[in-house]
């Protein structure tokens, strides 16, 4: 892992928004894994400018995010589908037919997993994946568990993950339940970014760089990845013995 401490939010956006630009401007029809919450946000808000200067263009890439909210309208201000749209996808040349999300809504989620893989082998497999971490581990919306996830899947939402985000949630309950991709197909990418910013990540940090390589701890596993790039700022890197 190549693990980089930088001074704040802003410059770990640059850094990693710099990295999609510079990918897509060296393959146009890059395939980019996205990501939603508040890590990213600084990333897009790179990878806007960049396009608005004219020194990217994104119309050849495409995009597959990592999850989605179950039981909860695409067009819901809070689904990811919202949220990619409010703040990249709206100010960018991205176009509608390259963008990929996940079924939350799906009778038939088994069938669903399958329609994902397949999306994405048939598109060349993601080049670039960025990822955050939760307070628990989790990547994407894969909780602690006993095994590493292979696929995509269904999964409940834990206690502390509906408690983290339903402060976004002021019209209707929050969903108990999401569509994320396995750790596996994570792990496929390419190449991976990791962000993690603020005190409340710091453990989580250590666990994934200095603990056990266990499905406990989910990120533990992009160790086993041989294109691992993680920007800490110095509050998500204070337990690091190094």
């Amino acid at each position: 892992m190549n693990v980089h401490v930088l001074e704040n939010e802003e410059a770990i956006g640059q850094a990693a928004g710099d990295l999609f630009c510079a990918l897509v401007r060296q393959k146009p029809a890059a395939v980019l894994g996205l990501a939603t919450g508040i890590s990213p946000v600084p990333s897009y808000r790179r990878m806007i400018a960049q396009y608005a200067a004219g020194k990217v263009s994104f119309a050849q890439a495409i995009t597959f995010n990592l999850d989605e909210y179950c039981d909860l309208p695409r067009e819901h201000k809070n689904s990811f589908f919202s949220f990619m749209q409010r703040e990249l996808f709206s100010q960018t040349d991205f176009l509608p037919e390259h963008i990929n999300f996940l079924d939350g809504n799906t009778a038939d989620e088994f069938a669903e997993s399958e329609r994902y893989r397949l999306a994405i082998e048939a598109a060349g497999g993601i080049d670039l994946q960025l990822l955050g971490i939760g307070r628990n581990g989790h990547i994407g919306f894969n909780e602690p568990a006993e095994n590493f996830t292979v696929e995509a899947y269904k999964t409940a939402l834990t206690a502390s993950t509906i408690a983290a985000n339903s402060l976004y949630f002021d019209d209707i309950p929050m969903p108990h339940y999401a569509m994320t991709m396995g750790v596996d197909s994570i792990l496929r990418a390419k190449r991976l970014i990791l962000i993690a910013t603020g005190s409340s990540k710091a453990d989580a940090v250590k666990a994934m760089l200095e603990g056990e390589v266990t499905p406990r701890c989910p990120a533990s596993a992009l160790r086993r990845h041989t294109d691992v790039t993680v920007y800490l700022d110095p509050a998500a890197a204070a337990l690091l013995r190094k």
